[in-house]
């Protein structure tokens, strides 16, 4: 497996789950990549985060997936480094990062429900995260 140069960081945490929504259908289609790239530039949680590591965070992610327990051990990464806080932003950027190219597959659908349980997002505020994220994504 690829070793952390360091420990993750909340903000590697949120990059962890935005690379994980993207490659979950086994496609890392552009619109998902523009959209994690401009998250990270614009959004103020990501303020002083070293872009760099966006790499180094992805490679970790792609080696995760090839692991059997691959997907418990990066949940246990970002439950350890994520505060609760952050829960529901986990959650928003992992949905708008789904929605970046306009079409949901079944495994980026069953990654959103499993960030939802092992994040413990409420269903209510799930539906109305899920519901800005559509509006945000939506094509004419």
């Amino acid at each position: 497996m690829h070793q952390l140069p360091q420990p993750l960081s909340p903000q590697d945490s949120l990059v962890a789950i935005m690379i994980a929504v993207s490659a979950a259908d086994l496609e890392l289609h552009t619109a998902e990549l523009v959209a994690i790239q401009a998250l990270v530039n614009h959004l103020p949680i990501f303020g002083d985060y070293d872009a760099d590591r966006i790499k180094t965070i992805a490679q970790t992610v792609f080696d995760l997936f090839e692991e059997d327990d691959g997907l418990d051990a990066m949940f246990g990464l970002i439950r350890d480094a994520l505060p609760e806080r952050l829960h529901e932003t986990a959650y928003a950027l992992a949905c708008d990062v789904a929605a970046a190219d306009g079409r949901l597959s079944q495994n980026e659908l069953r990654l959103l429900e499993e960030i939802r349980h092992e994040l413990q997002i409420d269903r209510l505020h799930a539906a109305a995260i899920e519901r800005g994220a559509r509006a945000r994504h939506m094509h004419p």
